[in-house]
C-alpha cells in the first residue's frame, strides 16, 4: 500500500523504494488501455484523409486544395485541445485526477461515434464538412484532457524506482492507438475494394472505436484516485486559486521548457507516423496497401520502443536517454526520406528503424510530469503541452502540404531540425530532475 504523500507531493523513502505491485499493474493496464483506445479514436481520421476528403468537399475541388482543407479539420482537432485540456485540468487539480480521467474519453468516443454516422457533403452540401469539424473540436477537447491527465495519474502511483517504466509503457499505450488505427485502417483497405472503402466501409473504424470507447469509459471506474492528490486533499493544500494563474505566475520556465518538448514531440508523431503514410502515396506513389503496413510496423516499433525509453530511463537517467534517442531520431529520419521509395524491403526496414527512435518521445512525459509540483501538476503539464501541441501539431500538417510543393525532403528537414531542438534540451538543468514525488518537484521554476 502506497505511503502518504506530503503536502508538497514529496513520499517518504519507503514508499519510493517499493517495487511494482498488483494494483501498480492493474492502474498501468486499464490506463493504457484506455489511453489506446482514445488516441485510435482521435487518430484514426488520418489514416482515412484521402477517403474523407473525397467525401466531404466538392468532387470538382483540385485534389490539393481538397486534402489541404482536410488536413485543416485535422488540425482543428489539434487548435480545440489547449481549452479541453486547461478547463479538465482544472477540475483535475482541485476535484482529483480519476474523474476527469474517464470524463476524457467519454468526450472523446461519442464524437467518434458520430463522424462513423455522418452523412457526406453529396447528401447535404456544405453541412457535412461543416459537422466534421465540430466532431474534430471535440475529440480534441478531449484529447487534450487525456494524454496530460494519463500521464499524471500513472506518474503518481508508480514507485520511485519504476517511475520511467511506469510513463514509458502508459505511453506506449497511447501509441498503441496510432498502431490500432494503422492496423484496421491495414485491414479495411486490404477486404474492401477502393469503391466499397469509399462507399461504406471508411464507417466501420469510427463506429468500432466509439462502441469500444464507451466500453472504456466503465472500465476505468475501477481505478483509484492517486496517492498524491488524496494526500493534497487530506491535507487541503489543494490549489487554493485558479491553477492557471499560479502556472503563468510562478512556472513560467517550466512551462516553456515542456511547451518545447511537447514540438519536438510533435514534429515526430505528426510527420513521422501520421502524416507519412498520405505522403507515400501522393509523393512517392506508394501503394496504399504498402504504405500502411510499413506504417503498421513503424508504430509497432514505436510502441516498443517507448517501453523500452521507460525502462532505460530509470537506469541511465533522462538526459543519457535524450541524448541517444534524439540523435537517432535526427539520423535515421534523413536515411528514411532520403531512401524513397527504395524497394518495399528497405522501405519497412528504414520506417521500422525510425519508428523505433520516435520512441523517445517518451522522454517528454517523463521529464513534464516532474516540472511541476503536485498542487498544480496536472493544469501545468496541460497547459504546457496543450498549447505547444496546438499550434505546432495542428499547423504541421498543412505547412508540409504547402512545402512540399517545392522539396520533397521537407519531412525529413522539419523532423530533423526539431529532432536537433530535442538534444540541445536534453543539456538543460531540467532534464535531470528526479521523481514527482520527490521534494525536488515542489520547487519553483
Amino acid at each position: 500500500m502506497t505511503a502518504p504523500a506530503t503536502a508538497s507531493g514529496a513520499a517518504p523513502a519507503s514508499a519510493s523504494g517499493r517495487t511494482l505491485g498488483a494494483r501498480d499493474y492493474k492502474t498501468l493496464a486499464l490506463s493504457a488501455l484506455g489511453g489506446t483506445l482514445e488516441f485510435y479514436d482521435f487518430v484514426i481520421f488520418v489514416f482515412f484523409a484521402t477517403v474523407l476528403g473525397g467525401l466531404f468537399f466538392p468532387a470538382d475541388m483540385p485534389d490539393w486544395l481538397r486534402q489541404l482543407q482536410t488536413f485543416g479539420i485535422f488540425a482543428a482537432g489539434y487548435l480545440a485541445r489547449p481549452l479541453g485540456g486547461i478547463v479538465i485540468a482544472h477540475f483535475g487539480d482541485l476535484l482529483g485526477r480519476k474523474r476527469m480521467f474517464t470524463l476524457s474519453i467519454f468526450l472523446m468516443a461519442a464524437p467518434t461515434l458520430v463522424i462513423g454516422l455522418l452523412p457526406t457533403y453529396a447528401s447535404i452540401g456544405v453541412v457535412a464538412p461543416l459537422l466534421l469539424l465540430a466532431m474534430r473540436v471535440l475529440q480534441g477537447a478531449a484529447i487534450g484532457g487525456e494524454m496530460p491527465g494519463a500521464w499524471v495519474f500513472v506518474a503518481e502511483h508508480v514507485p520511485a524506482k519504476r517511475y520511467g517504466f511506469g510513463v514509458g509503457t502508459l505511453t506506449s499505450g497511447i501509441t498503441g492507438g496510432i498502431l490500432l488505427g494503422s492496423l484496421v485502417a491495414v485491414a479495411i483497405n486490404t477486404h474492401y475494394t477502393p469503391a466499397e472503402v469509399s462507399g461504406f466501409a471508411w464507417r466501420i473504424p469510427f463506429i468500432v472505436g466509439g462502441v469500444f470507447g464507451l466500453v472504456s469509459v466503465y472500465l476505468r471506474r475501477f481505478l483509484h484516485e492517486t496517492p498524491v492528490f488524496q494526500a493534497l486533499a487530506d491535507r487541503r493544500t489543494v490549489a487554493r486559486e485558479l491553477p492557471l494563474t499560479t502556472i503563468l505566475r510562478e512556472h513560467r520556465a517550466a512551462s516553456l521548457y515542456v511547451g518545447l518538448l511537447t514540438w519536438v514531440l510533435s514534429a515526430a508523431i505528426v510527420v513521422v507516423v501520421l502524416y507519412t503514410p498520405t505522403y507515400l502515396q501522393k509523393v512517392h506513389n506508394v501503394p496504399a496497401k504498402l504504405a500502411l503496413e510499413a506504417n503498421a510496423v513503424a508504430t509497432l516499433m514505436l510502441t516498443l520502443g517507448c517501453i523500452f525509453v521507460g525502462w532505460i530511463n530509470d537506469r541511465i537517467g533522462t538526459r543519457a536517454v535524450m541524448l541517444i534517442g534524439w540523435g537517432g531520431l535526427f539520423a535515421t529520419s534523413y536515411l528514411f526520406y532520403s531512401g524513397l521509395p527504395g524497394t518495399p524491403t528497405s522501405l519497412v526496414c528504414h520506417y521500422a528503424l525510425v519508428g523505433l527512435f520516435v520512441g523517445t518521445i517518451a522522454t517528454v512525459p517523463i521529464a513534464g510530469v516532474r516540472a511541476f509540483p503536485a498542487p498544480v501538476r496536472f493544469t501545468g503539464l496541460s497547459f504546457a503541452y496543450n498549447m505547444s501541441y496546438a499550434i505546432f501539431g495542428g499547423l504541421t500538417p498543412v505547412i508540409l502540404t504547402v512545402w512540399l510543393q517545392k522539396d520533397a525532403m521537407a519531412p525529413a528537414h522539419y523532423v530533423g531540425a526539431l529532432a536537433a531542438l530535442g538534444f540541445l534540451l536534453a543539456l538543460l538543468p531540467m532534464s535531470s530532475r528526479g521523481h514527482p514525488m520527490q521534494p525536488a518537484a515542489a520547487a519553483p521554476q
